[in-house]
């Protein structure tokens, strides 16, 4: 097992890595960037490394900084988190090749995953189902109009690295899309470094359904059930849950054990997500793999009660997935996970401020991840989520009560935050029937007044 694991993160994320480092026993080292110097969460660090002025560029992404940081302090493994670096497959090689290992899939995985047209291309020829899309553009404007009128009008134009919705735009005709081709693709160049696009089925009110992974390095893949995240504002996740409410489970264990095969005969390893739209066809089409821990894992957790990032540092230092995981995991229950961000509620642009309050709830079947106190500063250098409020209960209509209970105890000020949006989407008529797709956000913001 690690001795000594640097994370190569902040916020919640950070404070997320520290407590399951404490408790398999592994000291941790926390950096911070000089905007994050006053976090509550790096205290509970053995060492702490600062890395830098606030800008991403010159701290959280500053490979070299981070590199030098393995070697002063002694560490022989690096946690990623979620987002910067985390799937970066030049970084997890730099971090392998100094004798340390990055707690995380192997670079292969991360390079052959991270490009959304190779990644499709490599699943569909494991016979994984999913929507008609160009295959990567030229940058040719007869050949991408040539393509999504192949595909046939509204196509959505996406960009081939990344994540996040960043840069995802749709267009219902030649002159939309000619627009939406030159906007995406100046924002995936400024986002990811790259500005490959390429054109993809446009379905109107999807589901969202992904699947977790886990594997070892010696074969051995699991999957630990579905999440739904269909509830999203600009193609980015605010609420997810599992068990996905209204799908038979039948239809959905065959689909998670299908991905297993597939991941299986590829020697997949350590964790991921799939990542699927499911329509009215009843068919799961794969989207895209995630080669990280997610955001929404902690519903995962509530409901098989399995650590999941402990999981991955186990599996990471070479640990075999039946040494990791119990023979038999069942759902237990269900959760909901709400993202809290400091945005205006109604037009989701971010809001910067001191958090003059921060009254979090707590209580049984509650749980709330943050990296922040009151009295701490959301920059605008970082994503703007404040915490995650997570809830579990025997059944989801018990699970929507709490979150609505916790959501009622939550006191913010000092920044505009979401959670008036939050209550509204959990309390509508169309979310407590389990009523849920990827236009759902965007209805219940339509019909609120300004």
């Amino acid at each position: 097992m690690f001795q000594k694991v640097v994370i190569a993160n902040r916020g919640a994320v950070a404070a997320r890595v520290l407590r399951a480092l404490r408790g398999l026993g592994i000291r941790s080292v926390a950096v911070y960037s000089e905007a994050d110097a006053h976090l509550p969460y790096l205290a509970q660090a053995d060492e702490t490394v600062c890395i830098g002025p606030s800008e991403p560029q010159a701290s959280y992404l500053n490979q070299d900084a981070l590199l030098r940081v393995l070697a002063d302090t002694g560490a022989d493994a690096l946690h990623p988190g979620y987002g910067f670096l985390s799937e970066n497959p030049g970084f997890a090689q730099r971090v392998n090749a100094s004798g340390a290992t990055f707690i995380g899939p192997s670079p292969h995985w991360i390079e052959a995953m991270g490009h959304k047209t190779r990644a499709r291309e490599l699943m569909a020829r494991h016979g994984m189902p999913m929507a008609q899309s160009s295959g990567l553009l030229s940058g040719d404007a007869g050949e991408a109009l040539r393509a999504a009128e192949k595909i046939g009008f509204p196509v959505l134009v996406k960009p081939a690295s990344g994540g996040g919705g960043i840069g995802m735009l749709a267009a219902a005709n030649p002159d939309e899309l000619r627009s939406a081709i030159e906007r995406a693709g100046s924002l995936a160049a400024r986002s990811f470094g790259s500005a490959e696009l390429y054109l993809e089925e446009l379905m109107r009110t999807p589901r969202h359904i992904e699947f977790q992974v886990l594997a070892d390095r010696h074969g051995a893949v699991r999957h630990l059930f579905e999440r739904d995240c269909s509830v999203q504002r600009r193609h980015q996740k605010v609420i997810e849950e599992s068990p996905a409410p209204r799908l038979p489970r039948a239809v959905v264990g065959a689909a998670a054990d299908a991905m297993v095969e597939v991941l299986r005969t590829l020697r997949y390893d350590i964790i991921g997500t799939v990542e699927t739209l499911y329509g009215e066809a009843g068919v799961f089409q794969f989207l895209e793999m995630n080669t990280r821990l997610q955001v929404e894992h902690a519903v995962t957790e509530e409901i098989t009660g399995i650590d999941l990032v402990a999981a991955q540092i186990r599996l990471a230092a070479g640990e075999r997935l039946a040494a990791v995981l119990p023979d038999r995991i069942d759902v237990r229950g269900h959760a909901i996970e709400a993202r809290i961000y400091a945005e205006d509620p109604v037009r989701f642009f971010p809001s910067p401020g001191t958090l003059k309050t921060l009254r979090l709830p707590s209580g049984p079947g509650i749980r709330v991840e943050t990296g922040y106190a009151e009295g701490s500063t959301v920059t605008p250098y970082y994503d703007p989520m404040i915490a995650k409020l997570i809830v579990h209960a025997d059944n989801r209509d018990a699970a929507i009560e709490r979150l609505l209970h916790a959501i009622n105890e939550s006191v913010i000020e000092g920044v505009k935050h979401n959670l008036p949006f939050v209550r509204r989407v959990i309390d509508s008529p169309e979310f407590r029937a389990g009523q849920v797709h990827t236009g759902l956000a965007a209805a219940i913001v339509a019909r609120t007044p300004r």
